[in-house]
C-alpha cells in the first residue's frame, strides 16, 4: 500500500472545487487562477489513478471517487487549522488577528488603533487589510470587519454601522479657479473619479445614478479616472485630480480638516452596512470581546461627530 501523501495544494484544490462545484469559485477562495486549480486536480487524478470531477454545465460534479474522501479531507483541514491556531496561541504576548477591507482599515480603523492599545496594552494586533473575503474556517483570523447585508453563515455578526450614503467630495482648491464647483453641472469641467469594483464584490452608486438624481443630463459620465480600490480613488481626490463618490466614514478626517469638501448635499444609498464578524463559538473569548466592544464605542463616537456636522 502506497502511504505517500499527494501534494497539499492538490488536495486543497479538490476540497475547494468539491465544495463550490466550480473551478472559478475555488480559484477565488485559493487566490489562484482557475487554470491553476484545474492543473492541481489533474495532477491529483494522475497521482491517485482515478477521475475526480466531471464537467456539468459551467461547473463540475465530484465523481464517486472524489466523494469517498471529501468529507474526511475537510475534517482534516479543519484539524490542521485548529492545530496551527493552538500553536500560535502559545505566544508569550497574545495576538489578535483582524481582517478588514482595505480602505476602511486605512481611513477609519488604523487612525483609531492607538486608543485600543491604551485600553489593552497587553494585546498585540495584526491588521490584514485586503479586499478579499477570508474564510474563517481555513484562515487564522480572530475577528473581521465586512461590508454587506449581515448574512454570514457560521459567523456571529454584529452591525457596526448602518446603511451608508454616498456623496461627492473633492479637494478644497476645486471650489475656486477657472471653473469653480458651485452646482452639479459645473462637474462638466472636472475629472470624474470612478470606482470600478470587480463583478460580484458589491453595489456602489455610479456617476450616472448621481447625475440622474441631480436631474443633470449635460455631463459626460464615460470619461475620467477609474480605480478598482477605493483608497486609490480617494487619494486621487486628495491630490485634487477630480471628484469622487464616497461615504462619511471613509473621509471623516479629511472633511474635518478641510482638505476635502462636500460641495453638494446630494446623497445616494449604498445598500450596504458594516459588520463585525467572528466564529460563533469564539464570541466569548476575552480578546475578541474587548476588540468588539471597543469598535462599537468608536462607532458611536464617530456617528455623534458626523451628526454634529
Amino acid at each position: 500500500m502506497n502511504e505517500r501523501l499527494p501534494s497539499l495544494n492538490a488536495l486543497r484544490a479538490l476540497d475547494a472545487a468539491g465544495r463550490h462545484l466550480s473551478l472559478t469559485r475555488a480559484a477565488v477562495e485559493l487566490s489562484v487562477t482557475p487554470a491553476a486549480v484545474s492543473h492541481q486536480i489533474r495532477l491529483l487524478e494522475r497521482d491517485l489513478g482515478v477521475v475526480l470531477f466531471e464537467r456539468e454545465g459551467r461547473g463540475v460534479r465530484p465523481t464517486p471517487a472524489a466523494l469517498a474522501g471529501m468529507a474526511e479531507l475537510r475534517r482534516g483541514f479543519d484539524h490542521v487549522a485548529e492545530a496551527v491556531r493552538r500553536m500560535r496561541d502559545t505566544r508569550t504576548e497574545p495576538l489578535l488577528r483582524v481582517t478588514s477591507e482595505t480602505t476602511f482599515a486605512g481611513n477609519w480603523l488604523v487612525p483609531r488603533l492607538a486608543r485600543f492599545r491604551e485600553r489593552c496594552p497587553h494585546l498585540d494586533v495584526l491588521i490584514d487589510a485586503s479586499d478579499r473575503l477570508v474564510d474563517f474556517d481555513r484562515e487564522d483570523f480572530d475577528i473581521g470587519i465586512r461590508w454587506g447585508g449581515g448574512d454570514y453563515p457560521g459567523l456571529a455578526a454584529e452591525k457596526l454601522f448602518d446603511d451608508e450614503e454616498a456623496f461627492a467630495v473633492c479637494h478644497h482648491s476645486l471650489l475656486q479657479g477657472a471653473h469653480p464647483i458651485a452646482e452639479p453641472r459645473d462637474l462638466a469641467h472636472h475629472t470624474l473619479i470612478h470606482l470600478d469594483w470587480p463583478t460580484g464584490k458589491g453595489y456602489w452608486p455610479t456617476w450616472d445614478e448621481w447625475f440622474d438624481a441631480a436631474d443633470i443630463k449635460s455631463v459626460d459620465t464615460t470619461r475620467g479616472l477609474r480605480f478598482t480600490v477605493h483608497s486609490h480613488a480617494l487619494q486621487a481626490a486628495v491630490e485634487a485630480q477630480g471628484v469622487v463618490l464616497t461615504t462619511p466614514l471613509l473621509v471623516d478626517a479629511d472633511l474635518r480638516s478641510g482638505l476635502l469638501v462636500k460641495p453638494f448635499d446630494l446623497h445616494l444609498p449604498t445598500g450596504t452596512q458594516t459588520y463585525i464578524v467572528n466564529h460563533r463559538e469564539r464570541s466569548d473569548e476575552t480578546a475578541i470581546q474587548a476588540f468588539r466592544e471597543w469598535l462599537l464605542e468608536e462607532a458611536r463616537t464617530t456617528l455623534a461627530g458626523i451628526e454634529e456636522r
